[in-house]
């Protein structure tokens, strides 16, 4: 069977592969001796993407929990929460 790659996943991914190439291209940076330089700016984009990873996990996860309350919700339950919205109270 096919799985599909999530997004929270594969976006990291290939933000950690253009990283690599990053790094490798600013070598020279590293052996010129700006050591803080060249892994400070490495360490500030692996949080960036470990941050960008998580922030996508919880919007998947907020996603397949919206889609689960619409699929198992009654209609009067939607038609309770859509009068709650509407301002107006039914009797």
């Amino acid at each position: 069977m096919k799985t599909k790659i999530k997004k929270s996943t594969l976006i990291p991914l290939l933000l950690l592969l253009y990283l690599a190439y990053m790094a490798y291209l600013g070598l020279p940076y590293l052996q010129a001796g700006r050591y803080l330089y060249y892994f400070g700016i490495i360490a500030a984009t692996l949080i960036i993407i470990v941050l960008l990873h998580y922030t996508l996990k919880y919007r998947e996860k907020q996603k397949v929990k919206e889609r689960e309350d619409d699929t198992y919700s009654t209609y009067a339950e939607k038609d309770k929460s859509n009068n709650d919205t509407d301002g107006t109270e039914s009797k």
